[in-house]
């Protein structure tokens, strides 16, 4: 979070989180090449790339896509929704899967499994909108020993839960986690596609 980052946005999700902020990329977008996407990479700049959707796994060509980003040195990482698995990412993409929560509508899509496929600088990101949300996620930490499996981030919900009260129950509990706000509406407003 915080450096300039090319984000490759893939169309196509299979969820409706009640919180999903891009819903435009539930159809529509424009069929690029891999080979035309690397081109467009290249020429932005900087050595880090986000490929995230919609959901980006619904596309039967992005783990090629990601390997090859990867092969060409890029410090690639994967935002998923956590309800198709990883287990066939590439090992050197950064895995930040969002952990749905009750709250979000989409808790019972998300696979446990690909718990099993975390490496140590993967992400773990829970989007929180409320105190029962923040339990459940402080519980599921507990259950699966996550603390130990990936870094470990929550989010307020954009107009759902002040920031400041999730950093007060973080703080009061003396969680071992990173609170984490959406930068891109911070600095360009809560419309922008940034």
């Amino acid at each position: 979070m915080g450096l300039p980052t090319v984000f490759i946005r893939l169309t196509g999700c299979p969820l409706r989180c009640v919180y999903c902020d891009t819903s435009y990329a539930f159809s529509g977008g424009t069929l690029w090449e891999i080979e035309a996407i690397l081109a467009e990479t290249r020429k932005q700049g900087t050595s880090y790339v986000t490929v995230t959707g919609g959901e980006p796994l619904a596309q039967k060509s992005c783990l090629s896509l990601l390997k090859k980003l990867s092969d060409e040195g890029f410090h690639v990482s994967l935002e998923t929704s956590g309800a198709l698995s990883v287990a066939e990412v590439d090992k050197r993409v950064k895995k930040i899967i969002d952990v749905k929560t009750p709250d979000s509508g989409e808790s019972a899509r998300h696979l446990f499994e690909n718990f099993n496929y975390l490496l140590p600088y993967d992400e773990l990101k829970f989007v929180i909108c409320s105190r029962a949300d923040y339990d459940w996620s402080k519980e599921l930490i507990q259950r699966y020993h996550l603390q130990h499996k990936a870094h470990l981030l929550f989010s307020p919900s954009y107009q759902q839960l002040p920031a400041a009260d999730l950093a007060a129950w973080i703080l009061e509990d003396k969680l071992a986690v990173r609170m984490q706000l959406q930068l891109h509406k911070l600095i360009w407003g809560e419309g922008s596609r940034r």
